[in-house]
């Protein structure tokens, strides 16, 4: 035992050695990804932070482009009275929102109306023809962009829309957003926070001395593009003194400032809609500090061990009692696991419970789901029941006028005549027949499964359950399935309450109006199958688009409908595996899109 005891002290050297040289190595990489996943939840607060400063005023350019004084002074920009009331309007909102400036350009770049009009940096007669954000926005599109500007030299991000009248973009709506007070919130903390352009050049910082500095190399290309935008007006850009390195998976920035440099661990996120990069530096030097704090802990550990160990060999004598409570300890670890084994025995059982009893609601939602289905069928059924009686009664008339006229030809021996009158009463109630055996397929519950059904049948189907109602509103139908006949994968009583309720919609926009046409179109698309059904109505607002088919929305008057049709419809196409859209046709109207995979597919995907 005494020479254990001196070989043991002539190895604690060696083994003090060896934590020494690779524990410096294990703490610095366990304690860098501890700062990394610190760093990344900060990076994920700053992100959260400008996504939602910015997201506050995306949707306000287009609303206030909407303004009538708005598109009226675009249309008669040297109205003065008219520019006194958008400028003041402008000044109003951009009091209520906090926002930086909102102003008004014309097509060919002048600002016309600002809220900045009575001040000493006013953007009333400035031309911006060369931003982004204005060249985007003449085209149609919600554009986005970070500048500084060139008449405050205040940078802001911008928000463009256009101003249109009619179907005519007149000029563009621009809401500039003061980011400063974000970058506020960066500077003194533990990291150090900065946004970058796509071309490398930093343009928030927590530290003012590398604003419009350059992470990336400022090459001809990418300076060339940042002056044809102008974003950064008269700035003078610089590159900034970094060398970049990587180790063991992480990312790091070496910068200098003056005679000093320091390492940082670096962490970036992109965000797309703005197109910027937002970086999170930390101090590495922190990091290697506690690192080297562990192994002077873990060295003066050893040092304990090792004093332990001679203390052990001291008190041999009270090794039995030692042992005899370690036996004791497992008797105790051992009856405590039995305890915890039955815990867990009794959560494993009210897991199953509940398991059991969701299976069970899955079930009921199921068939909760089905009966929408059919109560959106019955409530279409409902809807139509008035112009159904109309077209009921109109054969009835007829036939009860040709059966009196057949009793009194027979009566004076026209029996030819008579003849022909009761082949007349043949075909009415044929036509009657026709009309309540499509609606008794409709209004039955569904329990068939899909299969090959062919698009033309159901659209013949579909047009004798909605020709009333087509005929109420005096709508044009317009149908061309295309030259080959389309099979679809699909149930053919649930594709019948598909194009009722989108035939029915399209009807009802366009009651009314003067062009009450709808158009059915269909053709091959690959291994689908398309058909869209377009109206000549108001279309669908973009607000309406995102929630049209939601269950229970619907923008009908009250006991119009039950805002389940485009619902249930929605959800049947997408059970058929297929999918159902709406949009706005360039010329105006709603066009719904529905999409089918072919039978021909469907039965080779089948058989793989």
């Amino acid at each position: 035992m005494r020479y254990r005891f001196v070989l043991v002290l002539c190895l604690l050297p060696i083994a003090a050695t060896v934590l020494a040289v690779q524990g410096t190595t294990l703490a610095t990489l366990s304690y860098m990804q501890e700062a990394s996943a610190q760093a990344n939840t900060a990076l994920r607060l700053a992100v959260a932070a400008l996504n939602g400063h910015l997201n506050r005023y995306q949707a306000l350019p287009a609303l206030i482009a909407d303004h009538d004084d708005v598109k009226e002074l675009v249309t008669r920009p040297r109205d003065r009275r008219l520019r006194e009331s958008v400028n003041d309007y402008l000044k109003e909102i951009n009091e209520l929102l906090r926002s930086s400036d909102i102003y008004v350009i014309t097509p060919d770049g002048e600002t016309i109306a600002a809220s900045n009009y009575d001040g000493p940096t006013s953007f009333v007669g400035e031309n911006f023809n060369y931003r982004p954000y204005f060249q985007d926005a003449l085209r149609g599109k919600q554009s986005r962009f970070y500048a500084l500007g060139t008449t405050s030299l205040k940078r802001g991000y911008y928000f463009g829309a256009p101003i249109r009248v009619g179907e005519e973009i007149r000029g563009v709506i621009v809401f500039k957003v003061d980011i400063e007070t974000i970058e506020a919130s960066w500077q003194g903390g533990e990291y150090r926070i900065f946004v970058s352009d796509p071309e490398g050049v930093i343009f928030m910082s927590g530290n003012p001395e590398w604003l419009y500095a350059g992470i990336l190399p400022l090459t001809p290309e990418r300076l060339a593009r940042t002056e044809a935008s102008r974003r950064y007006a008269n700035a003078v850009l610089h590159p900034l003194p970094l060398v970049r390195s990587a180790r063991s998976g992480h990312h790091f920035m070496t910068i200098a400032a003056g005679e000093s440099r320091r390492e940082y661990l670096v962490l970036s996120h992109y965000m797309p809609e703005a197109d910027w990069t937002v970086n999170v530096l930390t101090d590495t030097a922190s990091v290697r500090t506690q690192a080297l704090t562990t192994i002077a802990a873990a060295m003066l550990l050893i040092c304990l061990a090792g004093l332990a160990i001679a203390i052990l060999f001291q008190r041999r004598a009270r090794l039995r009692e030692r042992m005899l409570m370690q036996e004791q300890a497992q008797e105790e670890l051992e009856r405590r696991v039995e305890e915890r084994t039955a815990d867990l025995a009794r959560v494993n059982a009210r897991i199953e419970a509940e398991i059991a009893e969701r299976r069970l609601t899955e079930r009921q939602l199921r068939q909760t789901q089905a009966d929408l289905i059919q109560a959106g069928k019955l409530a279409g059924l409902g809807q139509m029941s008035a112009a159904l009686s109309h077209e009921f009664n109109q054969p009835l008339a007829a036939a009860k006028t040709y059966a009196d006229s057949a009793q009194l030809l027979i009566e004076r021996g026209r029996t030819d005549e008579a003849s022909d009158n009761v082949r007349r009463i043949s075909g009415l109630i044929d036509r009657m027949a026709s009309i309540s055996r499509h609606l008794r397929n409709f209004a039955r519950k569904p329990n068939e499964k899909l299969g090959p059904v062919r698009l033309e049948e159901v659209m013949h189907d579909t047009m004798e359950i909605v020709a009333a109602r087509l005929k109420a509103a005096d709508a044009e139908v317009d149908i061309d399935l295309g030259g080959e006949p389309l099979v679809v994968q699909a149930g053919s009583v649930r594709l019948q309450q598909v194009l009722v309720n989108v035939v029915s919609n399209a009807a009802d926009a366009v009651e009314g109006l003067e062009d009450r046409r709808i158009s059915v179109r269909a053709w091959r698309d690959g291994h689908r199958a398309v058909l869209t059904v377009r109206d000549r109505g108001p279309g669908v607002a973009p607000a309406i688009a995102e929630r049209i088919f939601d269950p229970f929305y619907t923008t009908k008057g009250v006991g119009k409908g039950l805002g389940l049709g485009l619902s249930i419809s929605y959800n049947i196409v997408k059970d058929f595996g297929g999918s159902l859209a709406v949009s706005n046709h360039p010329a105006g109207g709603a066009v719904f899109r529905i999409e089918l995979a072919l039978a021909e597919q469907a039965g080779r995907e089948a058989a793989e």
